[in-house]
């Protein structure tokens, strides 16, 4: 028989288990059954007992060898040590189970009791070993489960921190983009010496308030991106008052909506950036959140230049966008565009609909 490939000491520590002791008292009743049937003089249950007794004591130096020694020679299996430790037991364990029935170790005088004493250490040395071998068995496999859970537990941990750092790096991607171009913006309003150039400063102020405590976050809510979003447009709208008009909607509950941060934002400075700003007489944007059978819905529409004036496929800062919502919540969220008549975008983003419990 080869070595098993687990080794108790790996395992949790194990004395009598009820488990253990359910095993003990079902072989007991067995082989007293079988014992008494020999015997015309000595009752049933006293068999039992005595059987028991011999369980129990084989089972401790079972027990005691998964851990002592700790270290073993080379070429003696701990599995060895276990199975000699419960041939070595029974005749000693059927001595003690025999005197303590008997009431001393006058049976040792007695024919008949000794010959019932060599069958019980016959039977015990030879169904113990078999009954350790199924023991290791079932241990070595809970082994393996326990450390195929461990392993499937660590292997998500690690996709886990693999897919964060991935979102952080896509966020830090997005975080300058949208700085620069507002910073971009202010500038131009200040050289040119514009008197509301006081007023762009504070929606500047206003909308990096809304922005950076949230910017290292893996999910904001929508009442925050939305508050976001509403600074960066009355931004906007000062630096185009008469080239930009926007309204904003959000469906009552929506607000404790998770999304990623800037992921709203993302659309709308894709609508002013790609729609408003290119057309001469500017556009307006329509945002808008709702909830619908469990998914979330934002939707930005704006009535600038269009499609056919930017370029195919999504750009840069959607394509990230995207990216950005899958490793969130999924392959089932999606982000799409489409044309609107007579001119302008939809930009649309869905995705399942999840509450943060701290809103």
């Amino acid at each position: 028989m080869s070595a098993p490939a687990f080794t108790a000491t790996s395992g949790p520590h194990r004395w009598l288990t009820w488990r253990r002791v359910r095993v003990a008292l079902i072989t007991s009743v067995i082989l007293g059954l079988m014992l008494s049937a020999t015997s015309k003089v000595t009752p049933t249950y006293v068999w039992i007992a005595r059987v028991f007794t011999v369980a129990l004591l084989c089972q401790l130096a079972f027990a005691l060898c998964e851990r002592w020694p700790e270290r073993l020679p080379r070429r003696l299996a701990r599995w060895v040590l276990q199975l000699l430790a419960i041939v070595v037991t029974v005749p000693f364990a059927a001595f003690f189970a025999y005197a303590w029935t008997t009431g001393g170790f006058q049976f040792v005088h007695d024919q008949l009791r000794m010959v019932g004493y060599g069958q019980m250490c016959f039977l015990g040395i030879l169904v113990g070993p078999w009954i350790a071998v199924a023991a290791l068995v079932r241990q070595r496999d809970e082994f393996a489960h326990e450390q195929a859970l461990a392993f499937q537990l660590e292997r998500s941990e690690l996709e886990r921190q693999a897919v964060d750092a991935r979102l952080r790096l896509l966020q830090a991607q997005v975080q300058p983009h949208f700085l620069f171009n507002t910073l971009a913006n202010v500038r131009a309003l200040v050289r040119t010496g514009s008197p509301q150039a006081e007023g762009v400063l504070d929606s500047l102020i206003a909308y990096l308030r809304a922005s950076v405590p949230h910017l290292d976050a893996a999910t904001t809510t929508f009442a925050q991106e939305l508050q976001l979003v509403r600074a960066y447009l009355e931004l906007m709208h000062m630096r185009m008052p008469d080239r930009l008009q926007f309204s904003l909607h959000a469906e009552e509950g929506v607000e404790r909506l998770r999304c990623p941060p800037m992921s709203l934002m993302t659309l709308v400075e894709n609508a002013v950036k790609h729609g408003v700003d290119p057309s001469e007489d500017g556009g307006r944007i329509e945002v808008s959140v709702m909830e619908r059978e469990g998914r979330c819905i934002a939707r930005v529409a704006d009535t600038g230049v269009g499609m056919q004036a930017t370029t195919a496929g999504l750009g840069t800062g959607l394509s990230t966008l995207k990216e950005r919502l899958q490793l969130v919540f999924g392959p089932t969220a999606r982000l799409s565009l489409s044309a609107l008549v007579p001119h302008g975008v939809c930009a649309e983003i869905e995705f399942p609909a999840q509450r943060d419990p701290a809103a």
